[in-house]
C-alpha cells in the first residue's frame, strides 16, 4: 500500500514518530507522501523525508485554510522552499479551496491557488488538490490549468467525479469511504481503479472501526478491503493497482 496523503510532520505523531514508522513498513506500507500546509511545516517535512529517503516523500504546498492577512509573505517562502527543493519534492500541495470555515479571505485563496497551479506546471509537479464546499470554483480553476495530480479526500457526485477525470485528475480515497451512510461507493461506479489512489489524510479521518484514533497509513487495509466490494475483485488487487497508480502519479521508483 502506498498512502499518498499523510501529515506525518504534525504534532499528533510527535511523541512516537519513528515508532510510527516502523510500523507502517512492518505492516507493508510501502510509501507515504507528506503534504506541506504552510511556511512553518516546510522544515518538519523535509526532515522526517530526508531521515526516511525512498519512504516518505516531501510535498510542498500552501493549504487554503493557512491563506491569511500574511499570505504574500508566507507564499514567497513557500514558493521559495519549492524552487529550492524541487528534487526533493514529488508534488505541490495540499492546495485548493475551503470555503467550510471561512470565506473571507475567498479572493486570496484564488490568487494563491493560481499561482501554485503556474508553478507545478512550470516544474512539472503534480499536484494535491483540498476542495471543500468549493467544487464549482475548484472544477473552474482547474479546467484552465495544464496540471496532473490528485483530488485529496474525494466525495462527490458521478458527475463531478467524472469532470475531474476527463481532466486527467486522480481520486484519492481514504476512511470515508468506510463510514456509515457514506455515498461515495456509488460514485465511485463511475470511476476506474486505474483513476485511484489510497490515502489517509492521518492523523485525521480513521477508517472505521477505528474512528476517532489517530490515522496511521496501515489502516488504510479498512479502505482496500472496502473498495474490493466495490470493485468485486482482492484486496491484493486493489492494493496491487492502488499502488501503481501512486507511483505513476508521483514518480515513485
Amino acid at each position: 500500500m502506498i498512502d499518498t496523503h499523510i501529515h506525518l510532520d504534525e504534532e499528533a505523531y510527535a511523541p512516537d514518530r519513528e515508532e510510527v514508522i516502523a510500523r507502517q513498513r512492518a505492516c507493508g506500507v510501502e510509501a507515504m507522501i507528506v503534504p506541506g500546509v504552510n511556511a512553518a511545516s516546510i522544515p518538519g517535512i523535509l526532515d522526517v523525508c530526508r531521515r526516511h529517503p525512498h519512504y516518505c516523500y516531501a510535498g510542498l504546498g500552501f493549504h487554503p485554510q493557512d491563506v491569511k492577512e500574511d499570505w504574500r509573505e508566507q507564499w514567497s517562502v513557500i514558493e521559495q522552499a519549492i524552487r529550492a527543493h524541487r528534487e526533493e519534492l514529488v508534488a505541490i500541495g495540499e492546495i485548493g479551496f475551503d470555503y467550510y470555515w471561512d470565506t473571507t479571505f475567498k479572493d486570496a485563496q484564488r490568487e494563491v491557488f493560481e499561482q501554485q497551479l503556474r508553478l507545478a506546471e512550470e516544474l512539472d509537479l503534480p499536484v494535491m488538490i483540498h476542495s471543500r464546499e468549493a467544487t464549482e470554483d475548484t472544477l473552474k480553476v482547474l479546467k484552465n490549468a495544464h496540471v496532473r495530480g490528485v483530488i485529496h479526500c474525494f466525495n462527490g457526485s458521478k458527475e463531478v467525479a467524472q469532470q475531474y477525470l476527463q481532466m486527467g485528475f486522480y481520486l484519492g480515497i481514504g476512511g470515508v469511504l468506510t463510514f456509515k451512510n457514506c455515498k461515495l461507493s456509488e460514485t465511485l461506479e463511475v470511476v476506474p481503479l486505474e483513476r485511484i489512489v489510497l490515502e489517509t489524510d492521518g492523523p485525521y479521518l480513521a477508517p472505521t472501526p477505528h474512528r476517532g484514533e489517530r490515522n496511521e497509513s496501515r489502516l488504510m487495509i479498512h479502505v482496500a478491503e472496502r473498495l474490493s466490494q466495490v470493485y468485486n475483485c482482492s484486496i491484493e488487487e486493489i492494493i496491487c493497482q492502488t499502488s501503481a497508480n501512486a507511483k505513476q502519479l508521483f514518480d515513485i521508483k
